[in-house]
């Protein structure tokens, strides 16, 4: 229903990792830290929302502060739960949100423009900005989203994405909420979404709501039996928020103590001191240089200790990119 939603309800959620019980599993820590990711339930759009229909500009702003959007969409017929446009339909649906969204790309471009062509006059650099944006609005102009736009690795383009930050530009996951039967066949509502999907280079997943909400009353092994009895391996917010971690370019890196096993979010291709600074500023600062043994071989070898018996344990300098599932320990002098 519309406007049900009006406040954005945020949630901070534990990224499901196995990898962490199997790490506890050998080192028996008195906790396990999750990273974590952040969601922003924000209100279905309405059309007319970049002119402001309903709450729009407020939800438009809202989305703008996140970093993907993630678009659950309607693949299931039941009379019983009405839609708001009075069809199934998730390709008209996407259009919706993605019409509104690029309208108010324009919009903010629009008003980028005027000031191009007032700077253009005096400053070379702005001229070549002023032509790309020209360029870009008539793309948009023709319902293509940002990040289809073939110069977004330009320094032009990078530089008024900066400034205007394109709703278009962000990377998008589609939810396909289908119902139970949905989950193992695809219907025809499904492969529509998932040929906009791969056009688009987007994510799908598929889940349904009504099991999810069955799910989070029960307990681990009743919840992995029940999905196995669905002939699903994992729940679809599981692979939501797996797929979301990844899309935001993040990764974790475990330390293994006895006070806490804890995975550690960071940024793929970051260096060891720009890791350990995630712990602490003064780990970077005075970062000598980091213990390394791969998930693999922690678990393979039975802890750290086996590990460095094994010489599977390296030590590497500044220059190292950590990499997903590395534990860790830093040597630092501050």
């Amino acid at each position: 229903y519309p406007f049900c939603t009006i406040e954005p309800n945020k949630a901070i959620v534990p990224v499901p990792d196995r990898r962490l019980e199997e790490l506890a599993k050998i080192v028996n820590p008195q906790k396990i830290q999750y990273s974590t990711l952040d969601f922003v339930d924000i209100a279905g759009l309405v059309k007319g929302a970049s002119k402001g229909e309903g709450p729009g500009n407020k939800f438009l702003s809202n989305i703008r502060e996140t970093e993907v959007i993630l678009h659950i969409v309607r693949c299931f017929e039941d009379d019983n739960i009405v839609h708001t446009e009075g069809s199934i339909d998730p390709l008209r649906d996407v259009e919706i949100i993605e019409t509104e969204l690029i309208l108010a790309d324009i919009e903010v471009l629009s008003n980028r423009i005027d000031r191009l062509k007032k700077q253009a006059k005096a400053d070379k650099s702005a001229k070549a900005t002023l032509e790309l944006a020209q360029e870009l609005i008539e793309f948009l102009a023709d319902g293509n989203l940002a990040r289809n736009f073939d110069k977004t690795d330009t320094d032009e383009y990078i530089q008024l994405n900066n400034e205007v930050r394109f709703l278009t530009q962000k990377e998008i996951m589609y939810g396909a909420n289908v119902d139970e039967d949905g989950l193992l066949d695809d219907n025809d509502y499904v492969k529509a979404l998932m040929s906009h999907a791969k056009a688009n280079n987007c994510e799908l997943v598929k889940l349904c709501a009504k099991v999810e909400e069955e799910l989070v009353g029960l307990e681990d092994d009743e919840a992995k039996e029940f999905l196995e009895e669905l002939g699903v391996e994992e729940s679809g917010l599981d692979q939501i928020i797996h797929k979301g971690f990844d899309k935001l370019g993040l990764m974790s890196y475990f330390t293994a103590g006895v006070k806490e096993v804890r995975a550690w979010t960071i940024r793929k291709q970051t260096t060891a001191p720009k890791a350990a600074a995630v712990i602490h500023n003064d780990f970077e600062k005075g970062f000598i240089r980091a213990e390394v043994i791969s998930y693999e071989d922690f678990i393979a070898c039975g802890g750290e200790n086996g590990a460095k018996d094994a010489g599977k344990m390296r030590l590497e300098g500044k220059e190292y990119e950590v990499q997903d599932g590395d534990v860790m320990h830093f040597r630092f002098n501050v």
